[in-house]
């Protein structure tokens, strides 16, 4: 029977909450917190990463496999001295149906003017709001991964007409599609975007004041609304604000920033027609990160090939 070699946990989560999950963890091999000053990782094959210290390829330098603690791995992608060892998404029910449920609060709060009513409770205002049915909104989203398709399913049952974008063209029953060369076109459709991207080259700065400027206008909301929770360094805060301020948009739901945490100074949390989210949308059960992580690594002991890599060319 192969050995169970050692794992190195580097979470930038509650440690209280890592400990409780490590109670019924990786059974038979050893645990090594980075965090514990002193602590020798030299033998380490494994770890299990969120924001990982820059010394972490110094401290373990035979690692064979990282297990990214979270949906992203651009920040992986970035680590000085990155080794040439495979790279693990997390992906999990639990992870996917978390993104869905926030991704759809969000649509139904502005198709609700959430908002809008939350600012006249403020106010003390008795005043009835327009409000169309999901039916006479389109809702278009980027990222057709595994959240993007979760997140299409969950928005068509409640109702919404959903189409979808994605650099390579994807077929999804019952959901028109659109590829790389198609955006134009997708987003001449779509009243409400939904940004579920993974952070690369090709999609940083992506939703930009060009971009906002080609969703439609005068939908049912009369005008568009942008959700993103997929990667902060997507969004152009200062097109975003502008086109909050000048009319372009007319709402959104943020979970993701340039800079988190974002900045006491940032006009967004000023605005009556944004709602703010502290990167909480799918935030990642510590439980399920290590159950998936202690089925790959058996996986790999036995011979069996990873699931879930990391394309480095694609960024995802």
């Amino acid at each position: 029977m192969p050995a169970k070699h050692p794992v190195v946990v580097d979470l930038k989560f509650e440690r209280r909450e890592i400990d409780a999950a490590l109670a019924s963890a990786f059974t038979g091999r050893t645990v090594l917190h980075a965090s514990d000053p002193g602590v020798d990782m030299s033998e380490a094959r494994y770890a299990v990463i969120w924001k990982p210290d820059p010394d972490l390829f110094q401290r373990a330098p035979k690692l064979e496999v990282l297990f990214s603690g979270g949906a992203g791995v651009d920040y992986i992608l970035t680590m000085p001295g990155l080794p040439d060892i495979p790279i693990v998404r997390f992906v999990d029910e639990s992870l996917t149906t978390r993104m869905s449920e926030w991704v759809v609060l969000q649509a139904l709060s502005h198709l609700r003017q959430v908002p809008a009513y939350l600012g006249q409770q403020r106010e003390r205002q008795w005043r009835e709001l327009s409000q169309p049915e999901a039916k006479d909104l389109t809702v278009g989203v980027m990222g057709l991964g595994v959240l993007g398709q979760d997140a299409v399913r969950k928005l068509k049952i409640m109702g919404f007409d959903v189409i979808g974008w994605s650099r390579g063209k994807k077929a999804i029953e019952g959901v028109e599609t659109f590829d790389g060369g198609e955006l134009d076109a997708f987003l001449a459709r779509t009243d409400i975007l939904v940004g579920l991207l993974p952070l690369t080259p090709e999609t940083r700065g992506i939703f930009n004041a060009s971009l906002f400027a080609k969703l439609r206008q005068g939908g049912a909301l009369g005008k568009p609304v942008f959700i993103n929770a997929g990667r902060g360094g997507s969004q152009v805060e200062s097109d975003l604000v502008a086109a909050l301020g000048n009319g372009i948009l007319g709402g959104a739901s943020l979970d993701v920033f340039e800079k988190e945490p974002l900045g006491a100074d940032s006009p967004l949390w000023t605005k009556d027609n944004v709602i703010i989210t502290p990167h909480a949308a799918s935030a990642s059960d510590v439980r399920a990160l290590f159950r998936n992580a202690e089925t790959q690594m058996e996986r790999y002991e036995a011979g069996d090939p990873l699931q879930h890599v990391v394309d480095r060319r694609a960024g995802y």
